[in-house]
């Protein structure tokens, strides 16, 4: 990135109003001290006053773990289907698999971050993902697979709100403002790299088989590990009341209750159906409790008074919901169309796809570091539109141009809405839950990856043919349009990442 990776004053907008750590009766929360390396020089060579730049690689490998193994699975899902003689319904479990243990497991290890620190629960994920690819690798059924899945959802969840706690705390311990060059990188590793998956899944299919691309992730976890361990800073343990163990700290009611409303909700969304309504019911009925409970918890896992108060930030979920059932629509339904409905080979559908991670990375670069969020989730919205448009156009003989011009345009919106909404967390979010609040994003955003894989499903319950591509097509242009009215009638974001400075 150009320039220096240095901010100007600190400076939140959109944050809440001082007050609002307020506790009934009377009592206030206490303020969080900031658990990381202070003054110190940390390792990396950086300055006191300078961000540590020895974080960044292990900030990044952590990071893109997860978005990496979301997207590459696209163009191995017609390979693995022959090989266990499963239709896209079964194999989309593939996909559905590892956000549901994501999208439950982000939050949670977030909130653990927040109060631990980064350091123990990113190397403990990391050897888990390695331990994923093993298993993935050798898997000798599609059940096996699955649970492959489900242990790579879990060991890459720590990544993101590592990083995003890590750059929050370099900014209390600098006195500055998180450099936008920082929260530009890490949108571009965590949003816009993940459109490096299917070219990536299609060397590696044709190198050595859809197995390689489970595998992939033991000498990534293995450099993981490395780098994690080398660079990042030990954190001292939260105060806590004498003789109390650290388990006091956590809310583990509340844990489970939100993992238990969380999981009925994803079941049901993953195949609905008037015979699977009871889990919309234990859904409801767990959810209410989860309030219920939060609301009297004197340490809660999330605080709803809190975040039920924040509109911008709920807002900035809902949105990340919408953008992301439009995104993953295109990373899974348009790549197994590319190779059913096209006719093209994995590897040549994944080298497709690159337009759209390079245009992605481009426009995130060129952006980064105009703080107008705003414009942003506008361009991004109209520009999701404008591909549905392109993509209702194509057909089994549709020519080369036309099927690089359309991810050409999905790019735009990838570059922009990653990044905008991460800046949106980040300014809107408590300071002290900011871990915890962006793995509620990922959660959002993998709410939206289910829905697409629900819909995928749907549209391509035995061939992902032309006509099943043009149906959840309309499917995407009806959620793009309504995440661009959702962006057009929300006021509060003219005012998030407004000038807060030099960067």
């Amino acid at each position: 990135m150009a320039g220096p990776l240095d901010a100007g004053p600190p400076h939140r907008t959109g944050a809440p109003p001082p007050h609002r750590g307020a506790r009934p009766g009377g009592t206030t929360r206490p303020a969080v001290t900031w658990r990381t390396a202070t003054s110190r020089r940390l390792p990396g060579g950086s300055g006191g006053d300078r961000f540590d730049r020895g974080l960044l690689a292990p900030m990044l490998l952590g990071a893109v773990l997860n978005p990496v193994n979301s997207s590459i699975i696209s163009v191995s899902l017609i390979p693995i289907g022959r090989a266990f003689g499963a239709p896209p319904a079964q194999t989309a479990w593939l996909v559905s698999a590892l956000y549901l243990a994501t999208a439950v497991g982000q939050p949670v290890v977030g909130r653990l971050i927040d109060l631990f620190g980064p350091r123990r629960l990113y190397l403990a994920a990391t050897v888990l993902t390695g331990a994923a690819g093993v298993v993935g690798a050798l898997a000798p059924t599609l059940g096996v697979l699955i649970a492959a899945r489900v242990l790579l959802g879990f060991g890459t969840c720590a990544g993101y709100p590592a990083a995003m706690y890590l750059i929050r705390s370099e900014a209390r311990r600098t006195g500055r403002d998180s450099p936008a060059g920082v929260l530009t990188v890490l949108a571009i590793a965590t949003q816009t790299i993940a459109v490096i998956g299917p070219p990536l899944g299609g060397v590696l299919i044709g190198l050595g088989g859809w197995r390689t691309t489970l595998a992939v992730n033991i000498p990534l976890a293995a450099a993981g590990v490395l780098l994690g361990a080398l660079r990042l800073p030990r954190t001292p343990p939260p105060a806590r009341p004498e003789g109390a163990r650290p388990a006091a700290l956590l809310d583990l009611p509340g844990m489970a209750l939100f993992a238990g409303t969380l999981l009925s909700l994803l079941l049901f969304l993953m195949d609905p159906a008037v015979g699977r309504l009871y889990l919309l019911a234990v859904a409801a009925a767990a959810g209410t409790v989860f309030v219920v409970r939060e609301l009297r918890a004197s340490r809660p896992f999330i605080d709803v008074r809190v975040l039920g108060g924040n509109l911008p930030l709920l807002a900035t979920y809902a949105r990340a919901l919408l953008a992301y059932v439009v995104s993953y629509s295109v990373l899974y339904g348009y790549t197994q169309w590319l190779q059913e409905g096209r006719g093209l080979s994995p590897s040549h559908a994944g080298l497709l796809v690159l337009p759209l991670f390079a245009t992605g990375i481009a426009v995130s670069a060129i952006t980064g570091r105009h703080k107008a969020v705003r414009a942003k989730l506008l361009v991004g919205a109209i520009g999701q539109v404008a591909a549905c448009v392109l993509l209702l156009q194509l057909h089994s003989g549709s020519p080369v141009w036309l099927l690089v011009a359309v991810t050409l345009v999905f790019g735009v919106p990838q570059g922009l809405i990653g990044l905008a909404l991460q800046n949106s967390v980040y300014h809107q979010a408590e300071p002290e839950r900011v871990a915890s609040s962006a793995g509620l994003l990922r959660t959002s955003g993998y709410l939206g990856a289910i829905l697409a894989s629900s819909a995928t499903a749907v549209f391509f319950a035995e061939r992902a043919d032309t006509p099943g591509m043009h149906e959840l097509t309309w499917f995407m242009l009806a959620v793009g349009a309504l995440f661009l009215a959702v962006t057009v009638v929300d006021r509060s974001l003219r005012h998030v990442g407004a000038s807060s400075g030099k960067d």
